[in-house]
């Protein structure tokens, strides 16, 4: 699927996603000229704004989107790019999207501080909402999200990522904000608690399955296509889905030689070897089989809703 399907699939929100657009530049406005160019850059880049979408989406399935819906949209769309400018910094990528990083333009210091403040500004968004529900939704979120890259660090570096382990990284550094986005745009609209319930599920094994399909991309996709570095989680030694598999599968030996290569700052050729490994050892059909089970499971949540063009739009996101 192309940018042109996420358009079409975005037809029933075409306005509030206009006006997300409006509110979300004027809460990242600064009278400080640096960050004015840091965030003017980031608003040009090609963003598939899927998470202020899924919100709206959510909430014209339950009725119709209103001012809490539109800050909320900006707020989450707020914390995921403050959440990327500092993975980027984190696993040090010079491109995003095909375009060069804030890191890789401003270097680190700054990258870092942009981040922080963009963080600041969601929390000012969100006490203009006046609803403690959504406040407190949007807080845990935001501390899930930061924690969920220090997990995924912390496992790596101690060699204890399994499978359990992977699950509950996946939720905190990227399904927690999807699923935060469904259940935000129900809550806006007066929702009813079932409504609210299952788009919450709908969003989460929405995620899930994304940020398993990314780790999938690392192994099987072209940077081109991807929009950004294959083969990064490889090289930085993060253990994912399709090695957890595949490592459970070696004998011993063959384990430790494989971690031996991971930890090693593995060449090209090593890359290569080492997703040949886990291709013959069933760790990518695997990891597909997983992706498969929770877009079955998003599908499933929304069999309350009766068939419209936004509910058709949300089974659609699930094949995007």
């Amino acid at each position: 699927m192309t940018n042109r399907t996420l358009k079409l699939l975005f037809m029933p929100i075409e306005a509030e996603m206009r006006q997300f657009a409006i509110e979300f530049e004027s809460a990242l406005r600064s009278d400080i000229n640096l960050i004015e160019q840091m965030t003017r850059y980031i608003i040009s880049q090609r963003s598939k704004r899927l998470r202020p979408a899924l919100l709206f989406l959510s909430a014209r399935l339950c009725g119709e989107p209103n001012r809490i819906s539109n800050i909320s949209a900006s707020i989450v769309e707020i914390l995921h790019t403050a959440t990327l400018i500092h993975d980027d910094v984190v696993d040090d990528s010079i491109t995003r999207r095909g375009e060069p990083t804030v890191n890789a333009i401003w270097k680190n210091k700054v990258s870092v501080l942009l981040g922080d403040f963009m963080f600041s500004k969601s929390l000012r968004s969100m006490l203009s909402l006046h609803n403690f529900e959504a406040l407190e939704l949007l807080s845990e979120t935001s501390e899930l999200l930061s924690s969920g890259e220090i997990f995924q660090i912390e496992k790596s570096l101690t060699d204890g990522m399994d499978e359990v382990s992977y699950y509950r990284m996946i939720w905190a550094k990227t399904a927690c904000l999807f699923a935060t986005s469904c259940k935000i745009g129900a809550i806006s609209v007066n929702a009813t608690n079932e409504q609210v319930v299952r788009l919450f599920e709908y969003g989460k094994n929405l995620g899930m399955a994304f940020q398993i399909k990314d780790d999938l991309f690392d192994f099987s996709g072209e940077e081109r296509r991807v929009g950004k570095p294959v083969s990064r989680d490889i090289k930085a030694n993060l253990i994912t889905l399709p090695l957890i598999y595949t490592l459970n599968q070696l004998s011993e030996p063959e384990r430790i030689l494989l971690k031996k290569n991971l930890r090693e700052n593995p060449s090209p050729d090593e890359i290569r070897n080492i997703g040949a490994i886990v291709k013959r050892n069933g760790g990518l059909k695997y990891t597909q089989a997983k992706m498969r089970e929770y877009s079955d499971s998003a599908r499933t949540a929304l069999d309350i809703f009766p068939d419209s063009d936004v509910k058709e739009s949300l089974v659609g996101l699930i094949d995007f």
